[in-house]
């Protein structure tokens, strides 16, 4: 009985504040890429660039197309650089992409930020295992703007919930820093972890 409360406290928890999620899973083995893996995939790149290192990003076009689109446009634009991971849960992910956290006075709105234009969800058959980005939403899935999340631990209970559309290929040592920093009771780093989205085509 105990076991299911926490399940489902974890899964009502991801639409918190106009955003989203939460879980608990198993680390991957990372001796070759698991099937539906984004890494040696054609196509653009990103590397998310922070003061605790580096994380590089392959993305899932054929999964997602509309989802990386979206996220290239923004990072193209700068629409990311200076936001912040504002929510980060140990033994589960990490969320930034809030345009409101580029302002560090004014919390009490992070997590409800976006640009003007939604994307449609597309989920798909890969699933939130470890190193795994996914876009943020509200109950409603045609919602996702820029949030994302990067999963630090297999969190499949949120299959074909969330719309995968890529994948940590390098840097995961750096998610597993941000995840573990000090945070308040809304899950906020103590500590501002900034992001500048940089684009490799």
């Amino acid at each position: 009985m105990q076991s299911r409360m926490i399940v489902k406290i974890a899964a009502m928890a991801l639409v918190l504040g106009g955003s989203l999620f939460l879980g608990m899973g198993t680390l991957v083995a990372a001796d070759k890429p698991p099937a539906g893996s984004a890494e040696g995939a054609k196509g653009p790149k990103a590397t998310i660039k922070t003061k605790f290192g580096d994380m590089d990003i392959a993305f899932f076009p054929q999964k997602a197309p509309k989802h990386v689109e979206n996220f290239i446009a923004l990072a193209k634009s700068g629409f990311y650089n200076g936001t912040i991971f504002h929510r980060v849960i140990p033994g589960f992910m990490i969320q930034g992409g809030d345009p409101n956290t580029k302002d560090a006075t004014k919390p009490e709105t992070y997590g409800q930020g976006g640009p003007s234009q939604r994307v449609k969800a597309e989920f798909n058959d890969i699933p939130h295992r470890r190193g795994i980005l996914s876009m943020a939403r509200t109950n409603d899935p045609n919602s996702a703007g820029s949030q994302f999340f990067i999963v630090v631990k297999d969190s499949n209970f949120l299959d074909g919930q969330y719309t995968v559309f890529g994948e940590v290929v390098k840097g995961m040592e750096v998610a597993d820093k941000i995840v573990n920093l000090p945070r308040n009771n809304h899950d906020l780093p103590t500590e501002r972890a900034e992001m500048t989205v940089v684009v490799a085509e």
